[in-house]
């Protein structure tokens, strides 16, 4: 009986003003959720759209030049690994939705392996290929003007560069601190937790 009276006291002096309700918890959780999901499904939707139009454009329009269609082939696989990934990732949001506070850290933290990795290789590759496609398709168009080839090569080399150097770093910070504010949030009420 000694164990229930330590309990008992324990809980009566327990530190809670500070912690969030579990309807507060929940919202926090239900928000993360229906944001993920909803930008997972524009990207999909947008992937498939763009891809299906590219496709759309080799098919109907006349090239002469086998460059055009290996460029727009790159693309179109481009935004289908982008479509694919984003299906993959969609099993692990819809599966959130009721789970304990251990298993929603733990989640996070899978999130967060699957950010790192998406920014060390699955970026790389898909920029590398659209961009590699662009080149290519592109050709057909100033082949025959040199002066419109260094321009338009010379600008989307600048974008790519700001975009690499510049943009990706911000807005993987920019996501990671979103990211590691949620968890760090969620651990602070789990150690007061397991400390009360």
């Amino acid at each position: 009986m000694d164990n229930f009276d330590d309990l008992k006291a324990l809980w009566h002096t327990a530190k809670t003003d500070d912690l969030p309700s579990s309807e507060q918890i929940m919202q926090l959780v239900t928000k993360f959720r229906r944001q993920k999901l909803r930008r997972k499904w524009m990207m999909i939707i947008s992937a498939f759209f763009f891809s299906g139009l590219l496709t759309a454009t080799l098919i109907t329009s006349n090239h002469r030049l086998a460059t055009t269609y290996i460029g727009g082939l790159l693309m179109v696989a481009t935004g289908i690994m982008i479509a694919v990934r984003e299906i993959r990732s969609l099993k692990r949001f819809r599966q959130l939705e009721d789970q304990s506070n251990l298993d929603f850290v733990a989640f996070l933290e899978q999130t967060r392996r699957n950010q790192l990795y998406h920014y060390k290789k699955t970026m790389v590759l898909n920029v590398t290929l659209s961009s590699a496609g662009w080149f290519l398709y592109m050709y057909e168009s100033v082949h025959r003007h040199p002066l419109w080839l260094f321009i338009l090569y010379g600008a989307f080399t600048v974008y790519l560069a700001v975009m690499w150097f510049v943009v990706r770093p911000r807005s993987f910070k920019k996501n990671a601190a979103k990211l590691d504010a949620t968890r760090e949030r969620l651990n602070n009420i789990l150690n007061q937790l397991k400390q009360s």
